[in-house]
């Protein structure tokens, strides 16, 4: 297969999805022998069937995936309705490993034995955010992984929260790792902008930053925001978020988190995720313009990479990004068209986004295998 094989089907019910499915898949072809599989969470009660229909038509055992809220495909990021997108490829069968389903850090003990055997490693996961020590598992395996490089998101949904890796599964991390022998290429590209200069966390408690610089951290938050009232600093709280640096990077490579509170009597504010003394944070802001020209760059810096076209692509984009924050309908998925050419591609809005085994948000990550 010089490129992979791709469909996807959205229509009014669940059963007409899955029905239009299995018939676009009698086309796939025979050499085919891997597939990635996403479903929007409309589709929860029945992936686990669909899953099992699409391995008896295709005669394809291994499978990765997940369900969102929305799922993105060739031509349309794909939202409201029950809708399946699926890209199938073929791999040498030596060239990966299925990552069977983790749900507690000390199961990363047990990785597949499979894996010892790559020189280097290539993982796509997908993960239960409703699962405590899911960021931990994520860093830890990355850990594990000589060489390794792991790119995947975390389920979004309504409804139950599933992942697959060869079956229907639930409540922790799983995936497939690619050896050496598979060219992929990937990069990141953020959906909010750096506001100031990074400060280092000079005072905090698990989520509350009192202290910046030595400063009070929310003196030094409405300085770089230029913005000298509460009422104002209320008024447009919803666009304001922290950016927590990634060590020994520049100040393109951030974690994006929520502000979820304020004290303005104490000074302090409160993210959505732990901070650490010492280390980094900045303050960004979010636009429909910035989010556009860093996903050109992201796209132009890989094109530079490539010879020839991709043979497919895996696209993880944020629920914050997408209809979210690009007026034009599938803006994501034309750009990624216009910049890359035409090829297969299948995806899907995650919780939460991973790019180097680093949990990012408002973030979309793209891979592409060369």
């Amino acid at each position: 297969m010089q490129h992979f094989f791709s469909i996807h089907s959205h229509r009014e019910d669940v059963s007409s999805v899955i029905d239009d499915v299995l018939h676009q898949l009698r086309d796939a072809p025979p050499e085919a022998n891997f597939g990635f599989i996403y479903v929007t969470d409309i589709m929860a009660d029945e992936f686990g069937s669909l899953l099992q229909q699409c391995k008896q038509t295709t005669g394809i055992e291994h499978w990765t995936g997940t369900n969102g809220l929305a799922v993105i495909s060739d031509n349309a990021e794909l939202y409201d309705q029950p809708a399946a997108s699926i890209m199938l490829a073929d791999f040498s069968p030596e060239s990966f490993a299925m990552l069977p389903l983790v749900t507690k850090p000390e199961q990363l003990e047990m990785l597949p034995e499979k894996l010892n055997g790559f020189l280097t490693s290539f993982g796509v996961i997908h993960c239960d955010p409703l699962n405590p020590d899911t960021q931990e598992m994520i860093h830890g395996l990355q850990e594990r992984l000589e060489n390794g490089f792991l790119v995947g998101g975390l389920t979004s949904s309504r409804d139950a929260h599933f992942q697959v890796a060869d079956d229907l599964l639930s409540g922790g991390l799983s995936g497939v790792i690619f050896s050496e022998a598979v060219g992929v290429l990937t990069n990141l590209t953020q959906g909010c902008s750096p506001v100031g200069t990074k400060h280092r966390i000079t005072k905090s408690r698990e989520n509350v930053a009192f202290g910046l610089d030595h400063k009070p951290a929310l003196d030094v938050l409405m300085q770089d925001m230029e913005i000298d009232t509460v009422k104002e600093l209320t008024a447009r709280a919803d666009n304001l978020f922290a950016g927590l640096c990634i060590a020994g990077s520049d100040k393109s490579d951030y974690r994006v988190r929520n502000l979820v509170g304020i004290d303005p009597e104490h000074k302090l504010f409160a993210i959505n995720d732990y901070l650490v003394e010492e280390e980094e944070l900045l303050f960004c802001t979010r636009s429909e313009e910035s989010a556009v020209r860093d996903m050109q760059r992201m796209l132009d810096k890989l094109a530079s990479r490539l010879d020839g076209a991709p043979r497919g692509g895996i696209y993880i984009s944020c629920l914050g990004r997408g209809r979210e924050q690009f007026s034009g309908a599938s803006q994501e998925v034309r750009m990624i068209h216009e910049t890359l050419g035409d090829f297969p591609l299948a995806g899907f809005f995650a919780n939460g986004e991973i790019h180097h085994g680093t949990l990012y948000g408002y973030t979309g990550v793209l891979t592409i295998f060369i």
